[in-house]
């Protein structure tokens, strides 16, 4: 945050500075435009800058760290702070006594609405070296208080408040969650984030006429989802022919016996210009020798008891797929029919534990088929009786219609996708919280993700010309202040300087001809002191880093 943020760029930038040996006036006023920043402090960082100089100095090295310590810049494994032979290392803690600090540690809020009196949002506050203590939560929607809670923070602990509607505008609102820490260090006492509002979206659901299981029971899932994103028309396959299809979000194809050659070459257009089917094959696929719109044949209807332990569960899946959670909350479902089917190229996301392909993904054009071998009824299996069945149809549908759950925050330092290898020579658009445009015109055609380097509102037009507004907010770990034990410490000087008698003779041996000048030692110093806490944002390089691309 704006206390210390060891920046990997930073560091390059002035280990490249040593390399081309600029004059200590140089490095000086280079150090001078460093501005503070919101980048998480990390030890692991420094340690492979340093690395990244020792190639290119072999004389010895004494490295000079002041920092205030802050236990969270640890990295994962300790061997990452491993220095190279030729680098001592001298601490220098600045560390002050620990103040308790409250922060608003986490905001869970959707990135789109579709109905306010179902959107909610939850905020966890939390206390590092705090006492307990009542603080107020309030809501903020552009720039105005909408709702406030109390909520009582135990000492050094946690507590979660929710707000259980959140009405805003249609369109794009900035919203922030603030607490009254009034604590040293307010910059953590808010948490920014973005949400859009718009209407739900229309879907289509197609089966027989005689099939009243498995419209009741999808409709049902989409009705108990968090959020009301859509709104299901039902017809019969008689009655399929001749619909809008380009008004719809999706399509499903439920348990059909037959579909009409018409309407079949309807959902073929609709699919080669991006739209989406979701297929299931119920026990009418028995009667059926070939899958429509997905092409290719019905290998073999299985059947599975069930009596005893002779049905199926789900085997294995893929969790990357944007609709299927964790594999043990399918562990229950028992499945007592499937068809068998040659997947070929098309993605395999999930299968029964006879290795039967469940779930599969098809792409065709420019839009996707999504074939479930089993069916959306509890004829052909249990699974609308779990309550996995809900949170599946939710995500499955978002996905489906490209509108799958989007976070309207995100952590300084990630990476935004800017468009996909399929969106060359398009422009994007990114506006920065002051307004600004950072990308040149060449990298607003070419650039493929954006970096969020700094905290605020960013708003943004990508490639496929959707337009999105980000709530950007620094990484939390920093609101712990605890810093690190002597113990730490003294390991961390313990692992460095092994070797530097034997470097400082091998110098001596390759520089002869190259003898140095102090200015080199000063500017060691100088890099100690760019990794002070409050000089290591960088947006004096991040703008030199751009224009060199």
């Amino acid at each position: 945050m704006t206390r210390a943020g060891v920046s990997n760029r930073a560091m390059a930038c002035l280990a490249a500075t040593f390399i081309v040996g600029l004059s200590a006036g140089a490095l000086r006023a280079a150090v001078e435009n460093l501005q503070p920043g919101d980048s998480r402090a990390n030890f692991g960082e420094l340690a492979r800058a340093v690395h990244s100089l020792a190639d290119s100095v072999h004389t010895p090295i004494e490295l000079h760290f002041f920092s205030d310590m802050q236990k969270s810049a640890m990295p994962a494994s300790f061997s990452e702070l491993a220095l190279p032979a030729n680098v001592s290392l001298v601490l220098h803690p600045v560390a002050k006594d620990l103040a308790p600090n409250w922060t608003v540690e986490s905001v869970n809020a959707p990135g789109q609405v579709w109905d306010p009196k179902k959107t909610r949002v939850q905020v966890v506050v939390a206390g590092f070296g705090t006492p307990a203590a009542t603080h107020t939560v309030s809501l903020i929607v552009n720039g105005k208080a909408s709702a406030t809670r109390t909520v009582d923070v135990p000492a050094n602990g946690r507590a979660t408040v929710e707000f259980p509607s959140l009405d805003v505008p249609y369109g794009f609102t900035r919203c922030e969650v603030r607490i009254d820490s009034a604590d040293s260090f307010p910059a953590d006492d808010a948490s920014l984030f973005a949400v859009e509002r718009s209407d739900p979206r229309r879907a289509l659901f197609v089966s027989d006429a005689g099939d009243s299981r498995s419209p009741l029971y999808f409709k049902s899932a989409l009705a108990s989802a968090g959020q009301a994103a859509f709104t299901l028309d039902t017809v019969s396959a008689g009655q399929a022919s001749g619909q809008p299809l380009s008004k719809y979000a999706f399509v499903v194809l439920s348990d059909l016996i037959s579909v009409p050659a018409s309407f079949e070459s309807d959902l073929v257009k609709y699919v080669q210009a991006g739209g989406s089917v979701w297929i299931a094959e119920g026990a009418s696929a028995a009667h059926s020798a070939r899958i429509p719109v997905f092409g290719g044949n019905i290998l073999e209807s299985r059947y599975y008891s069930r009596t005893s332990d002779r049905f199926l569960n789900v085997g294995e899946t893929d969790p990357s797929y944007p609709s299927v959670d964790k594999t043990d909350r399918w562990s229950g479902v028992k499945f007592y029919f499937a068809i068998r089917v040659d997947p070929g190229d098309a993605r395999v996301v999930a299968r029964l534990s006879d290795q039967t392909p469940l779930l599969i993904e098809k792409k065709i054009g420019e839009g996707r088929v999504l074939l479930f071998t089993s069916g959306l009824d509890n004829i052909t299996n249990d699974f609308p009786l779990h309550p996995i069945f809900v949170p599946f149809v939710e995500q499955t549908a978002l996905y489906l219609s490209g509108t799958e759950r989007r976070s309207g925050s995100r952590a300084v330092d990630s990476f935004l996708e800017l468009r996909s290898s399929k969106e060359q020579s398009v422009g994007v658009e990114v506006v920065d919280p002051d307004g600004h445009r950072p990308l040149s015109l060449k990298e607003a055609t070419s650039a493929q993700t954006y970096q969020l380097t700094r905290a605020g509102f960013y708003e943004l037009k990508l490639a496929n010309g959707r337009h999105d507004v980000i709530g950007v907010n620094p990484d939390r770990r920093e609101s712990n202040l605890e810093v690190l034990p002597d113990e730490t410490l003294s390991l961390w000087r313990g692992n460095s300087g092994n070797g530097v008698q034997q470097a400082a003779a091998q110098g001596s041996a390759q520089e002869q001809t190259q003898p140095y000048s102090l200015w080199w030692y000063i500017m060691l110093l100088v890099l100690a002191a760019v990794f002070a806490e409050s000089l290591l944002a960088d947006q004096y390089l991040v703008a030199q880093r751009q224009e060199g691309l």
